[in-house]
């Protein structure tokens, strides 16, 4: 327990005077917005990246062992590493603004002033200071010890106000399972828990999903038609610069165009 606190005490809230229909209409809103500005940016890199960007961050021999000589194999791979990568920040930094998001308007939370906080909300007579994660695997040792800090450093602050009487920090984790767990110094929700703390809402973790998807699948079909054009651009360049009259790949010029050694500076 926390200040004397049941750690299941934060599910016993005054109920929000928002439905679930109204909230699920905020976060159709709210994706739609995030992922136009998101496939802009991505829209933009495609119609900008050239070859040589792509060879840039690419392993050779990597993809060597993975490919017997199809140039478009050889495009695909490097292209659906980078595609998967640059898609997995963006996803999580939308789902924590959108729990940031979803407390402001169902707990009258506000977004934390506090370095490394994210979320703050007063309800029942407890103010709640919340790091948000994406996932579970968000930090090694270091990290927590630094959340932990940062946590005893703004609890520190807020006693020394006289108009919070109790506080409890909070890590809150947008997806995975998780037991409720109170360590003595942050509350730990995750998955369902947490979608329930930020919105008062038990199911609102399953009846997100459809908007978020539905959103997310009217906005591919233009990316996928970038996307294909993309492949099929890389492909014709890699077959130009990269393949012998006999149409083979030339390793050894793909491995010294990515690793050779760059000309000595002079002094």
């Amino acid at each position: 327990m926390q200040n004397g606190r049941d750690h299941t005490a934060w599910c016993h809230q005054t109920e929000t005077a928002m439905t679930i229909e109204e909230t699920l209409a905020l976060i159709t809103r709210y994706t739609r917005d995030y992922i136009d500005r998101f496939d802009s940016a991505r829209l933009g890199e495609l119609e900008t990246f050239t070859l040589t960007d792509l060879l840039d961050r690419a392993d050779p021999f990597l993809l060597r062992t993975a490919n017997r000589g199809m140039a478009h194999d050889v495009i695909a791979s490097i292209l659906d590493a980078h595609f998967a990568f640059a898609r997995e920040e963006p996803f999580g930094q939308f789902l924590e603004g959108l729990a940031i998001y979803v407390a402001e308007v169902t707990s009258e939370g506000h977004k934390s002033s506090t370095e490394g906080l994210d979320l703050e909300l007063t309800r029942e007579g407890v103010r709640y200071l919340v790091a948000i994660k994406s996932g579970p695997h968000w930090g090694n040792h270091s990290q927590y010890n630094d959340l932990r800090l940062r946590f005893r450093a703004a609890v520190h602050v807020l006693k020394q106000s006289s108009q919070t009487a109790s506080v409890q920090p909070v890590l809150g984790i947008c997806y995975g399972k998780f037991k409720t767990v109170n360590n003595g110094e942050y509350l730990k929700l995750g998955g369902q828990s947490f979608w329930h703390f930020v919105s008062g809402f038990p199911t609102l973790y399953m009846d997100m999903v459809e908007p978020i998807g539905y959103e997310a699948q009217k906005h591919d079909a233009r990316y996928l038609l970038e996307k294909s054009s993309a492949y099929n651009r890389f492909t014709r360049d890699l077959i130009a610069e990269f393949c012998n009259p006999q149409g083979q790949i030339d390793w050894a010029k793909l491995v010294r165009f990515n690793s050779g050694n760059l000309p000595a500076a002079r002094g």
